[in-house]
């Protein structure tokens, strides 16, 4: 069997892989949500992200808000904190912060006999900064913030609630929806570090793009 491959120019394939998404696309999509949806989709290759992402009103616009106000991100893993444009963040004022592997964290989490994702939350609620939260991995770490939330101890500009797996994975992101702050959610099992750094990273492109 002969395979016939696509003569692409490195510095285009990304272009092209958008333009295949595009023609692939099950529905048509709010074309406000789309750069969010079509990174989700290009970074698992999964066209499910088209359904699954649930946004709440407005949250665009405020989480681009939040990010030109100097809004951090906080992550779950320094997997996603690796995969976020530090460079497109720092434009504005913003720096991405894991806590994951501090020491003080993983003496806590013992000492509590916690997962260190929820000692995390915890000492990312002390920071005096507007936050954004990328959650990829850890459904315990959205189960703190949501009662963080339900506690008055915290006010997220933003949650992005997409951890990956079986064990209390579909709970979390349904509290998270259940709060009343902005966040971009994918319902169900699927997500990951990837997932959580792409909707950070296509967020500050639209910025970016804005600003040309």
């Amino acid at each position: 069997m002969k395979i016939e491959l696509e003569q692409v120019e490195p510095a285009e394939i990304e272009s092209r892989s958008m333009e295949i998404i595009e023609s692939e696309l099950p529905h048509e999509i709010d074309p406000k949500l789309a750069p969010i949806i079509k990174r989700a989709v290009h970074t698992a290759a999964d066209f499910d992200y088209v359904d699954n992402l649930c946004f709440s009103e407005d949250v665009v616009d405020k989480a681009l808000e939040a990010i030109k106000n100097g809004a951090c991100i906080v992550t779950d893993t320094n997997m996603a904190k690796a995969g976020i444009n530090k460079a497109e963040l720092k434009k504005y004022g913003g720096e991405v912060f894991c806590f994951m592997s501090d020491d003080d964290v993983r003496d806590i989490a013992k000492k509590n006999g916690s997962t260190r994702a929820r000692a995390s939350m915890d000492k990312a609620a002390s920071l005096d900064k507007p936050l954004i939260f990328a959650i990829g991995n850890a459904p315990t770490a959205l189960i703190r913030l949501y009662e963080l939330i339900q506690e008055g101890k915290l006010t997220p500009e933003l949650i992005i609630g997409v951890p990956v797996g079986f064990v209390n994975v579909v709970q979390s992101k349904e509290l998270i929806m259940q709060c009343d702050v902005p966040y971009i959610v994918a319902r169900g099992r699927k997500g990951g570090s990837n997932v959580a750094a792409a909707i950070s990273n296509a967020l500050l492109y639209i910025l970016r793009d804005q600003n040309k």
